[in-house]
């Protein structure tokens, strides 16, 4: 099976990249062959490389950011996913789409249900919000996959920046009350990939979540890094109007992931585990 990738360094691009082998051929396209801010680019190298799935992995992350460049996160977030969706569909290819917790609110503490009412805080998820409307308005079969705190062992994330600070410091200031579901890069594309498949056999695809379990707070996530690394740093648990950023932020990023279990057969990662994982990879 190919598969078409967009993004290469991010880090669910580089898990995706990590997978291919025997029956498995990932062609990642990175800034240099295809830039996201030009949406016929995309679409053109959709119909360029033959392929039986294309992945979007790439994105505008830059959150606080976005509140003074919105446009260009909207035509990077929107206007490209709607373009690759809209060729995909054109060329009866399944497309996978990766977006995001930040299209909610953050009211209350339930997980958000994959059909609950969207309402982004910040222009990231307003633009993520208007990426997923691009794709489904293309018609085509299509799967979009809404993660959260996002971490690997590669490129800019929490953990390492964590653990960064935590070489440096005798403790940390962290935000305690917004509640979500850490998500291992690795885990993210083997469900991507798993998805393709059933995508590429004719099953159905639509919006669904996947997280890891079971929920937690910014500051107890930083405690187990630094549990795990044996870093001696302490954490003091702050409120997030302690810590203003100019991009709003949900205070409730739990999702439920029931749904592509029940169609697709994946479970959430637990994050404890999938964080194991990534810190002996980076002493490794």
């Amino acid at each position: 099976m190919r598969v078409l990738v967009f993004g290469r360094t991010g880090q669910v691009a580089t898990e995706l990249a990590r997978r291919a082998g025997p029956g498995l051929d990932i062609v990642t396209l990175g800034r240099t062959e295809t830039d996201l801010a030009d949406p016929a680019a995309c679409a053109a190298a959709i119909a360029a490389t033959p392929c039986a799935a294309v992945i979007n992995a790439a994105a505008y992350t830059a959150v606080d950011r976005a509140e003074t460049e919105e446009a260009l996160a909207t035509t990077i977030n929107a206007a490209a996913p709607g373009a690759m969706a809209q060729a995909c569909a054109d060329l009866g290819l399944p497309f996978l789409h990766v977006s995001t917790d930040y299209v909610f609110d953050g009211s209350g503490d339930a997980p958000w249900q994959p059909t609950d009412a969207v309402a982004p805080l910040n222009a990231y998820g307003r633009s993520k919000l208007a990426g997923e409307q691009a794709v489904r308005a293309a018609g085509g079969a299509h799967l979009i996959l809404r993660t959260s705190w996002v971490y690997s062992a590669h490129g800019q994330n929490f953990v390492k920046t964590m653990l960064r600070l935590g070489a440096e410091r005798p403790a940390l200031r962290v935000v305690d009350d917004q509640w979500g579901g850490p998500t291992p890069a690795a885990a993210i594309a083997d469900a991507l990939l798993g998805a393709a498949r059933a995508l590429a056999d004719g099953v159905t695809g639509g919006t669904y979540h996947f997280a890891g379990q079971p929920p937690t707070t910014w500051a107890r996530f930083a405690r187990e890094t630094f549990r795990l690394a044996h870093v001696s740093c302490a954490v003091e648990g702050i409120a997030t109007a302690d810590y203003p950023t100019p991009a709003r932020r949900p205070l409730n990023s739990r999702l439920d992931c029931a749904t592509l279990t029940a169609d697709f057969g994946i479970t959430p990662p637990d994050w404890q585990a999938g964080l194991a994982a990534v810190l002996q990879e980076l002493r490794a």
